[in-house]
């Protein structure tokens, strides 16, 4: 079973530059969007009825801003759109769909660095969705998680460390959450095969930093640690343009 994960920073923006062609040639069995950036009667009609897929939209309420797309060749036993937390729910960062083997989350995480406002919001959101997942999984769920984190965790997950740990998405409180996160049993999928350092995700537009590789690597693939045996390849897709950041991946074996 192959999943991808892409901040697409905005759907109709990358449709432009070849999401659908790229979608049909990759063909995953799921495919979640973050930050969507569109109401759902915004999608361009090949992306809102796709064939072979159930798409589930949860947009923002605030035009253009935001939101989460998920795409699944399997129908999901549920699908729900939020925490049940209003302050959360209506930025539309949250999709969460059972299956049989296990719960995906598919979240686009709150960005702290415009104030401390929101960086308690985001702080805030992170403890929510943790709360949320360790529950699932006491109940004996296997749990996925993927989207855009907006942290980096580790120094050799971005190429400045030094420059940025003053910078919201490489704060000390943030990166502290990411160790909490793993010290509940959540396992990073792509650093459980590959150590390497420049292995990116996201990079800035401003200063041509994709073609000198100076990034961060932002998305990610989480699964608790049972579900681990199960977990057969994670890669990150750094040659697909379209949008600031690049898709991730994983394949399991149900």
């Amino acid at each position: 079973m192959r999943l991808l994960s892409w901040n697409v920073n905005g759907i109709r923006a990358a449709d432009k530059k070849g999401l659908f062609t790229w979608f049909q040639k990759e063909k995953p069995d799921v495919l979640c969007l973050q930050e969507i950036k569109a109401l759902s009667e915004q999608f361009p009609p090949h992306l809102k009825n796709t064939p072979g897929y159930k798409v589930f939209i949860n947009p923002a309420e605030r035009k253009g801003y935001s939101g989460v797309a998920t795409y699944t060749k399997q129908k999901p036993k549920t699908v729900k759109k939020g925490f049940g937390i209003e302050k959360f729910d209506r930025e539309g960062r949250i999709l969460i769909t059972k299956f049989d083997d296990f719960v995906l989350f598919n979240i686009y995480y709150p960005n702290g660095k415009k104030n401390q406002e929101r960086l308690d919001y985001k702080l805030n959101f992170y403890d929510t969705f943790l709360g949320y997942a360790d529950n699932l999984k006491a109940d004996g769920k296997n749990i996925v998680v993927c989207g855009d984190f907006n942290t980096a965790h580790k120094e050799i997950d971005l190429e400045h460390p030094k420059q940025n740990e003053n910078i919201s998405g490489f704060l000390p409180i943030e990166r502290a959450w990411m160790d909490t996160f793993t010290d509940h049993g959540y396992v990073d999928t792509f650093r459980h095969f590959n150590k390497e350092p420049k292995q990116y995700s996201w990079w800035s537009m401003r200063t041509a930093a994709r073609e000198r590789n100076v990034g961060w690597r932002l998305d990610y693939f989480f699964l608790n640690k049972e579900f681990l045996p199960h977990l057969k390849k994670a890669f990150i897709m750094q040659d697909v343009m379209g949008s600031d950041h690049c898709p991730v991946g994983i394949e399991i074996e149900i």
